[in-house]
């Protein structure tokens, strides 16, 4: 069965184009920047806070958080470095569904942002009160969610997955018989139903800068580049996912760039990772996957116009001021722990078997 057969439409309100923020480049003198680089280094100390940026925001946020000791990483992973921090303060540049991810699983914790009107696409095109109508229609259907959701959807979920837990995650459930209602992104989605065999209803989701990737222009680059490896995240359509050489998360793209022999690369996803594969392999060629081409708009140009609100000086006010505060009602934050809860004990099983015992 094809994605089309498979895909369930929402309702008309949830299918009305988004409206992208213009993209803004932060612009700053270079007194000014260093101004705020050390007065976020202060502020940090001071409110015993740690700054966490997804692998999507500029190469700036990203190396401040490490020279600060904190995170760069995907959203499950910063809310977990949050979690296994001691600090009282998390800073999470991202977008909004990983500052709930972060509070979720840090409720005793404050969790701030520098702009809460940082959204995700994948979000805003999964409504919690229309998905919850859609659960409630397929009782008799396993509720398996990406992570790149809002606790409120994630309320209706009985798995949380991340990009590179969803494959394993949903072969798991397929082998017990279950069958599969999943949002939001069609794209991973399918990818998934077609590599488990499982039955799956797929919400009609997608993200604003994977779904731009051209399986035709792909192929005309390939041709111009024969030796570089091909490397797509899953959230890519099929046209450009069959082309892959790697198709994985962010962490295993980055991966792949460092333990490949090629010199060169197409990479098929938002371009903040760039700055990581850059540290990991620095001297291999790194190229965007077309995005523009025949019939092509390029609202976002594999820019995730969302991540590009994350600022030195968002995150220097709200350490300043305390303002976007994540707050979660507590039931809410409950019962979302229980999806993600459910995934954490699934990898760390499945890291046992891998691994054994070592205390044994």
């Amino acid at each position: 069965m094809n994605l089309e057969m498979q895909t369930l439409l929402r309702g008309a309100r949830s299918q009305a184009p988004l409206k992208l923020p213009e993209r803004r480049p932060e612009v700053l003198e270079p007194g000014e920047r260093l101004h705020l680089r050390k007065r976020i280094k202060r502020l940090l100390r001071e409110r015993h806070a740690v700054l966490v940026a997804h692998y999507y925001t500029s190469a700036e946020l990203q190396t401040l958080a490490e020279e600060t000791h904190g995170c760069v990483s995907d959203s499950l992973d910063m809310a977990r470095f949050g979690h296994e921090s001691d600090a009282r303060t998390l800073v999470v540049c991202g977008v909004r569904f990983m500052g709930e991810t972060a509070k979720i699983l840090n409720p005793e914790k404050r969790v701030l942002m520098p702009d809460l009107d940082a959204e995700c696409s994948l979000d805003l095109r999964c409504p919690p009160g229309e998905f919850q109508r859609l659960c409630d229609a397929h009782p008799e259907r396993t509720v398996v969610v990406y992570a790149n959701t809002s606790a409120a959807v994630k309320v209706c979920a009985d798995w949380m997955v991340t990009s590179g837990s969803a494959l394993e995650v949903v072969s798991h459930l397929h082998a017990r018989g279950k069958k599969i209602l999943w949002a939001p992104d069609k794209f991973l989605g399918d990818y998934v139903r077609l590599r488990s065999g499982a039955d799956m209803l797929l919400w009609d989701g997608a993200c604003v800068v994977h779904e731009e990737f051209k399986g035709r222009e792909l192929a005309e680059m390939r041709a111009l580049h024969p030796e570089a490896k091909v490397l797509v995240h899953p959230e890519s359509p099929a046209a450009v996912l069959e082309q892959a050489d790697v198709v994985g998360s962010t962490s295993a793209l980055i991966q792949a760039v460092s333990r490949l022999d090629a010199q060169s690369f197409i990479v098929a996803t938002e371009q903040g990772i760039f700055h990581k594969m850059r540290e990991a392999a620095p001297g291999k060629t790194l190229l965007p996957a077309p995005t523009s081409g025949r019939g092509a708009t390029c609202r976002s140009c594999s820019y995730c116009p969302w991540m590009a609100m994350n600022s030195l000086r968002g995150v220097a006010r709200v350490l300043e001021t305390g303002e976007n505060l994540i707050r979660l009602d507590a039931a809410v934050r409950e019962r979302a722990l229980v999806p993600i809860r459910r995934l954490l004990r699934f990898t760390a099983q499945r890291k046992l078997q891998v691994y054994g015992n070592n205390d044994a």
